[in-house]
């Protein structure tokens, strides 16, 4: 699949879980992967949705759980009274302890399984939605322990559907990792995007000329490497938007740019709002845990 964005989600190290409680969802975000677990409810609209390679349209109500680094998207046709709710929680869920005890084996099996999405055929008045959208307004532990029987009552639920293919690979997807040079290339930038980077640098990195270089990475990933090195930069000045303080100048030269112009425009391309804008909108929906 190509033009796939690698979304860099507001969920912090030391936050269990995190609700994103959108009303009146535009879903204008383009088809995209991330590191972490997500549980996705979208009410009172009909449209389309992609998962992995699973393509298929939706219809009033869909709850949707879709592992780290599955590609996903919903396009929807009603945006003036759509709701959505999305649980995003860590990877690391699936290693915790607790999840190793016999009582949470229906959980972790379910866990395993969302890396090819899982559909739960609900209604708008079955208990699960109403539990869902209940959780936006609750506070403290209480909302901790409605997150777990939350896991276990879908993990129990047999109203689920795998949605991808057998044959999808996820790993494919997440820049060719079984290419070595492709995973040098991704480190190499991953660990200097706030530096200046030069084309002859990472071919130097890889024994390969400039133009052999920009060829074999567009023909591995689909994507142009500046393109790619941009895209982790916005990335992780998307991060620091909603995880920091920072003003947009600083979050722009942390992030690699070097003119404050140049990152607006860039930043505006990707995500289709300035970097104030987003900041303002990801602060209006986020609520953490």
């Amino acid at each position: 699949m190509k033009n796939i964005q690698h979304e860099i989600t507001p969920i912090n190290e030391d936050d269990l879980f995190i609700i994103l409680n959108h009303p009146k969802a535009d879903f204008d975000y383009p088809i995209h992967f991330h590191s972490d677990f997500e549980l996705n409810l979208v009410l009172w609209d009909f449209g389309r949705r992609i998962v992995g390679d699973s393509i298929e349209p939706f219809e009033e109500v869909d709850l949707v759980l879709t592992g780290p680094n599955v590609p996903h998207k919903w396009e929807g046709n009603n945006v003036e009274s759509n709701h959505v709710i999305t649980i995003q929680f860590h990877e690391q869920l699936l290693t915790f302890p607790i999840l190793q005890k016999r009582m949470f084996s229906s959980i972790k099996d379910m866990l395993e399984k969302s890396k090819r999405g899982i559909q739960f055929t609900e209604n708008k008045n079955s208990d699960i939605v109403k539990r869902i959208i209940a959780m936006t307004q609750m506070t403290g532990f209480n909302v901790c322990l409605e997150f777990f029987a939350l896991l276990y009552d879908l993990s129990t639920n047999p109203r689920q559907r795998i949605l991808a293919s057998g044959t999808f690979d996820n790993d494919s997807i997440l820049r060719d990792s079984k290419s070595r040079r492709i995973a040098k290339i991704n480190e190499y930038i991953n660990n200097n995007y706030m530096n200046p980077i030069k084309l002859c640098d990472i071919a130097q990195l890889v024994s390969m000329s400039d133009s052999a270089l920009s060829h074999f990475f567009k023909k591995r990933t689909n994507r142009n490497i500046v393109d790619y090195i941009n895209d982790i930069r916005i990335s992780n000045a998307t991060k620091m938007l909603f995880e920091t303080t920072n003003s947009i100048s600083e979050i722009a030269f942390l992030c690699g740019f070097n003119n404050i112009s140049n990152f607006n425009r860039i930043f505006k391309k990707n995500k289709g709002k300035t970097p104030s804008e987003y900041r303002e909108s990801i602060q209006k929906i986020m609520i953490k845990y």
